[in-house]
């Protein structure tokens, strides 16, 4: 990514020069596959006879001209264009060629193979706007964006502002000229456009406008895009947003776009959010994935506020964004939707990510340092969204809801169209609730790691407490003690056979160990949980009693949240070997078929294969893994028929067969030899399930050319991919290797889904003879590829199922030699080395 950073300093130094006013960007879709025309019209005060630059990424520069006076297109140079002799008001316009990209950054194109239809959106967060127009691309400059846009006059164009009437001219082609945004950042602009089918409806805001509202997707998949649960979702969400925030939604309308080949799960443009089409249905999902697609609508809806309305002043602030959006949107979805349990989903998801994130060499206080663009790609992870969503959590519980909900509120009334640090947020914060927020800040903001917290308990002659006390370390490298406000739950076997809370107490924990006298004299329980109704950010241990008791009876807990909450326990212990994966394995083949929360299913599932691929002593490994495949096709054909959990099991089945037996089994369930009440072998399992094959060697290329033709689809086409990747052999892996790396033509998604196959832990004994091509690679992909596509290949052909020293002592050598290396790509293969050493750490004490 040569010539296409820009760092902080840069941007500081532009901003005390420019303040933008308005842009009026002119875009000609009409000029085949390859590029699109760009005129941009930029009007922006100076600091008089100064220098900046502007920035663009474009194939040709056809003309610069500032202030009446043409500019050389010599002055265009590694994705900027140089500006000098800067009047007190200024106005430049750049004609430019900008290139279609198949990354999902910038202005991403699309051919359906369905129907040959092309489909275009942008996606712009984070530095990508400059793919399209001439632009400051920083989140403080901030202005009004005018579009106008000629395209195919049967398609449907959408951007921030409403859609106008198009002017249809005579070849075809119309041009749509819409009105002016208020004043907002660049990342968050937008344009899709396409035969796009779509619906609308409407709903009347707090302060009694009409909001349009429409929801699109392909012609192609439409069909299974239950658009009346998207807007019913939505009005659910504006109800609740405009309430607690005491703010109207800010914008002129709400269009919400399924749009394919989507990198992340959605993009906050304003009034125009973009999603994954992994939100569109075309087979049966599972109620975690249902739950994520609420979770992600409500998050975007709140960025319409916090993100757009009031924006960071520079990356830096990125977390601030995303942490808020994801506290809101879990507390939107748990309030007023039916997912009523989505704390729970959180602490199995979110906090599971932002635990493992907290434990890497790249892990970083909240408040990260950005010192450039390629820092904050690399940032978008844990301690941004799933840290700051917690520690938010926290803080709200710390003040008081309501007096939370009031200082935002005055947040936005008081910055509304402006850019804000913390500092801002927090000072509102203070003046509803009395409290000093400073040591707060300092504590859980800025510093980096998370605090491990364990039971200390004495017990008398007669079974009852003599002693207890909660102690609280922290890691050597990031040794902050910090204040914690938690519950302690204790929980006793009944004659029934359940697991239930007995008592509880909630207290405030802060030092190296806290005394709690008032559980003194009380029976000991079965089971104590520390962080009870999960209000803490913090790793738990459960004492050796607790654990046993965990082992047996887990799913005999009735409350969900205290059940994850044994989950995460046990996990932790695990992967920071403290307790073997054997044991981890039986706590999950024992417990998971009970559990009735789907997400709690998902991750611990996926957990159980990585303990089974990875962390299990070496020399025990192979049973390891064929135990928790036949254990898993066991809990299968006992789950429910037709349910969540049996479609998890099946699914995590497939992915987990390692024997010749699997393979056959697999082989059975997808020709409909084998069946299960309930189970429809539908269109996305029946690829799962090719996958799993393809990864045993029991089929051919020939065989998944031949699925591919029946499901000629964009889906088919990543599944395929996928299942190529997959197959075992030295030269089938050798072709996979080649198009990914060698060649550039591939698309973002299905970069990400053939290095998913490649991977894939049933062909580890062919991934060695990939270990040295792979470090040969990382300095080219990360040289010549666009950001989202590097990341895909570093980490997704990383090598990690192999989790021996030889790998482990490859990857310090190239890090070792690499010293001068960008520091993203450092901390990304440092991040992949992590994941080795715990694996080995975490393999040692299961042999013990």
């Amino acid at each position: 990514m040569p010539g296409e950073n820009l760092t902080r300093s840069e941007a500081q130094e532009r901003r005390a020069i420019v303040d933008t006013h308005a842009y009026e960007i002119a875009l000609d879709l009409r000029r085949g596959a390859e590029v699109f025309g760009s005129r941009a019209v930029v009007r922006f005060s100076a600091t008089p006879g100064a220098s900046t630059f502007i920035d663009l990424i474009a194939r040709e520069v056809r003309s610069i001209r500032l202030n009446g006076r043409d500019i050389s297109v010599d002055a265009f140079a590694d994705s900027r264009i140089a500006l000098e002799g800067l009047e007190a008001e200024n106005e430049l316009v750049v004609d430019a060629d900008c290139e279609y990209t198949n990354t999902g950054e910038g202005l991403h194109r699309f051919v359906d193979p369905v129907d040959g239809e092309v489909y275009l959106y942008t996606q712009f967060e984070v530095p990508d706007s400059r793919r399209v127009f001439a632009v400051f691309e920083q989140p403080d400059l901030k202005a009004t964006f005018q579009f106008t846009v000629t395209a195919d006059a049967a398609w449907a164009v959408v951007s921030n502002s409403p859609t106008p009437e198009p002017q249809v001219h005579g070849d075809g082609a119309a041009t749509w000229t819409f009105a002016p945004t208020p004043r907002i950042s660049s990342y968050i602009t937008a344009l899709v456009a396409g035969p796009y089918a779509s619906t609308t409806s409407e709903l009347t805001s707090a302060d009694g406008r009409t909001i349009p509202l429409g929801v699109y997707a392909r012609k192609s998949l439409w069909q299974y895009l239950d658009a009346d649960y998207v807007f019913d979702k939505t009005r659910q969400g504006f109800a609740y947003f405009e309430e607690k925030f005491g703010y109207p939604y800010p914008f002129a309308k709400y269009d919400q776009l399924f749009v394919p080949e989507f990198n992340a799960g959605a993009m906050e443009n304003a009034g125009a959010v973009t999603f994954t089409e992994t939100y569109v249905f075309r087979s049966k999902v599972t109620d975690a994935v249902k739950e994520r697609r609420v979770v992600t609508i409500l998050h975007e809806l709140a960025h319409m506020w916090f993100g757009d309305l009031v924006t960071m002043k520079w990356w830096n602030g990125l977390w601030l964004n995303e942490s808020f959006a994801e506290w809101a949107s879990t507390i939107a979805t748990a309030e007023a939707t039916e997912w009523t349990e989505a704390w729970t989903t959180f602490n199995a998801m979110e906090k599971t990510w932002a635990y493992r994130q907290d434990q890497l060499p790249s892990t970083h206080p909240v408040i990260a340092e950005i010192n450039d663009l390629e820092d904050v790609q690399v940032n978008f992870d844990g301690i941004t969204y799933a840290k700051g969503g917690s520690v938010l959590k926290q803080l709200a519980a710390w003040v008081g809801i309501e007096q939370f909900f009031a200082g935002v509120a005055a947040y936005f009334q008081k910055h509304e169209w402006s850019n804000t640090e913390l500092t801002d947020l927090l000072s509102e914060l203070e003046a509803t609730s009395g409290r000093d927020l400073g040591d707060w800040s300092k504590k859980w903001l800025e510093t980096a790691g998370v605090n491990t917290l364990s039971p200390l308990i004495e017990e008398a002659a007669d079974g009852t407490l003599s002693r207890f006390a909660i102690v609280q370390t922290a890691p050597a490298d990031y040794p902050t003690i910090r204040p914690h406000r938690l519950g302690v739950g204790f929980y006793a076997l009944t004659e029934s056979g359940a697991l239930e809370r007995v008592h509880q107490v909630e207290l405030d924990v802060d030092g190296d160990r806290t005394e709690v006298a008032e559980l003194r004299g009380i029976r000991r329980p079965d089971l104590v949980l520390l962080n009870d109704d999960d209000l803490a950010y913090a790793k738990i241990r459960l004492d050796e009693r607790s654990l046993a008791t965990a082992i047996a009876h887990l799913k005999d807990i009735s409350d969900p949240l205290a059940r994850s909450l044994v989950w995460g326990a046990a996990w932790d212990q695990t992967r920071d070997a403290e307790a073997s994966a054997t044991d981890y394995i039986d706590l999950v083949l024992r417990n998971i078929g009970s559990e009735t929360e789907s997400t709690t299913v998902r991750t611990t599932l996926a957990q159980l294969q990585l303990a089974a691929n990875a962390y299990v002593a070496p020399e025990t490994r192979d049973a390891a893994r064929t135990r928790v495949a036949d254990g898993l096709w066991e809990l299968a054909r006992n789950a429910e028929a037709g349910s969540d959990s049996q479609l998890q099991f099946v699914t995590a089945f497939a992915s987990a067969a390692s024997t010749p037996a699997h393979a056959e089994t697999v082989r059975a369930l997808r020709d409909g030899d084998t069946t299960l009440d309930g189970l429809q072998i539908d269109t996305d399992l029946s690829w799962q399930l090719l996958v799993s094959l393809a990864a045993a060697g029991a089929v051919t290329a020939a065989d998944i050319d031949a699925a591919r033709a029946a499901d000629n689809t964009a889906k088919g086409g990543e599944f395929a991919a996928q299942a190529k990747a997959a197959l075992p052999s030295r030269e089938a892996k050798q072709e996979s290797w080649d198009a990914l790396v060698e060649r550039t033509d591939a698309p973002n998604t299905i970069v990400r889904s053939a290095a998913l196959g490649f991977t894939h832990p049933a062909t580890v004994d062919v991934l060695a003879e990939f270990v040295e091509p792979y470090f040969a690679m990382l300095l080219p992909v990360w040289e010549s590829r666009s950001y989202q596509i590097a990341q895909y290949l570093i980490v997704g052909l990383y090598p990690a199922a192999l989790a021996n020293t030889a790998l482990r002592d490859a990857t310090r050598a190239w890090l070792a030699a690499h010293t001068d290396a960008a520091p993203a790509l450092r901390r990304l293969v440092g991040e992949n080395l992590a994941g080795v050493e715990r694996a080995l750490a975490v393999q040692e004490r299961d042999a013990q």
